[in-house]
């Protein structure tokens, strides 16, 4: 009977469950819309300068060589910000987007795979969005230098080799300083969310010059997160050997959190997307987790790094080369990526305390959900599959309450029969 009542019981929950899940985007309450706080343009700092251009703004004593302030502006809607900038188509089975060629930043992104809805017609899950806009976040890459040196920036303007990024077909940035200096960047995209930055610096000039490769993410406004206690959301790395979390409410203003490594990587990790910088892995590299207020009190937040000086001779070539993340959290692809040479790349995932545990049981998901074409499906067969294999136990449980039921009037009697005696009851 007991048997029957549980069976009865674990078919009407997966029917609830199952209806539940295809009822619930329709039931999904509207979403909030986007905040409209203002917030500062990317600066472009001093020509070179020693140190990368900070996340924004900061009245608190900036330093010799660091931007100045820059007073906040009108947030611009997404569109008119594109529109404002030339630039260069992303297109890929996975990134749609483009590359502003004024600083030749990443600042265009969306997920080409993953939309706000179950409906696949629903808009793309924007990732990266340009300076200017409400929740700017976007990736730069560039040199540093001595004072006075006049090196690309974020206002310099690029000429494209090309007019479209694709997979196989990589994207050639050239500027010329007009001082015996050309700067050359040669962008590649996989078929899935790493793009490989290629920098060349050729120095027509009879003096060597000392340049720092830098690269840096920056992004406005502190972003929701979701507050799970095994759940990190904020900045993240991995560096000096260990990965590194500084949530966001513990990066103290104008105080960067430095770290050096030696290779490693850098970024920030949402609940299920990442963006990460992958300097050379075998460069020491100094790295930093910043935030910063401008004047209309919104914090910016940004991680960069510097890697060694390089010399560039007279009449001759440098060259470094660095990869940037952008995407989604997959387990499989993290892993593929960790494999090819980048140490705990997975680990961006965080899968809590018990990970021995966690971390196999969402594999055995992934592939109930490849089979079954639904996750949610796949959650509710694990769910019987657990309770199969402890069905010897729970039985045994149910075996032995019924018992205890059987024994129950005789357990009465004895305490009717001798109510002030426990000795004599036991």
């Amino acid at each position: 009977m007991e048997q029957r009542n549980l069976l009865i019981a674990i078919v009407l929950s997966v029917g609830i469950l199952v209806a539940f899940q295809f009822a619930f985007e329709r039931l999904r309450p509207p979403q909030p819309p986007a905040p409209t706080h203002a917030t500062a343009p990317a600066p472009s700092g001093p020509a070179g300068q020693s140190a990368p251009p900070a996340p924004t703004a900061s009245t608190h004593n900036p330093g010799a060589n660091a931007p100045q302030a820059v007073p906040a502006h009108t947030v611009q809607s997404r569109q008119a910000a594109l529109a404002d900038q030339p630039r260069i188509k992303i297109d890929t089975p996975r990134l749609h987007g483009s590359i502003n060629l004024v600083g030749a930043r990443f600042d265009d992104l969306t997920l080409a795979t993953y939309h706000e809805t179950v409906d696949p017609k629903s808009p793309e899950v924007v990732l990266l969005q340009p300076p200017g806009t409400a929740d700017a976040y976007f990736a730069q890459f560039g040199w540093v230098g001595s004072p006075g040196l006049e090196l690309p920036g974020a206002d310099t303007k690029w000429t494209a080799s090309g007019d479209r990024l694709t997979p196989g077909h990589p994207l050639t940035l050239t500027w010329s300083n007009g001082k015996g200096l050309t700067f050359t960047r040669t962008i590649n995209v996989d078929k899935d969310y790493m793009f490989t930055v290629d920098d060349a610096v050729k120095n027509t000039g009879s003096t060597p010059l000392k340049l720092t490769p830098y690269g840096l993410v920056s992004r406005s406004g502190t972003p929701p997160v979701s507050g799970y206690y095994l759940l990190y959301e904020g900045p993240i790395g991995y560096l000096d050997g260990a990965i590194r979390n500084v949530k966001y409410a513990s990066l103290a203003l104008d105080k960067p959190t430095d770290f050096t490594s030696t290779g490693g990587w850098l970024g920030f990790t949402d609940k299920y997307w990442l963006t990460a910088l992958v300097p050379p892995q075998g460069d020491a590299v100094k790295a930093q987790f910043r935030r910063a207020v401008d004047p209309d009190k919104v914090d910016h937040y940004q991680v960069d790094y510097t890697a060694d000086p390089v010399t560039v001779p007279a009449d001759g070539t440098v060259s470094t080369s660095t990869r940037f993340f952008a995407g989604a959290k997959e387990l499989d692809l993290l892993q593929s990526y960790a494999a090819s040479g980048i140490p705990l790349f997975d680990y961006s995932i965080d899968f809590g305390w018990f990970w021995f545990l966690t971390k196999p049981i969402f594999r055995i998901l992934l592939l109930l959900e490849a089979l079954l074409g639904n996750f949610g499906v796949a959650i509710l067969l694990f769910t019987f599959f657990v309770k199969l294999v402890f069905f010897p136990l729970a039985n045994k449980s149910y075996n032995a309450m019924s018992k205890m039921k059987l024994l129950q009037p005789e357990i009465q009697k004895l305490r009717e029969r001798f109510p002030d005696d426990k000795a004599r009851q036991q």
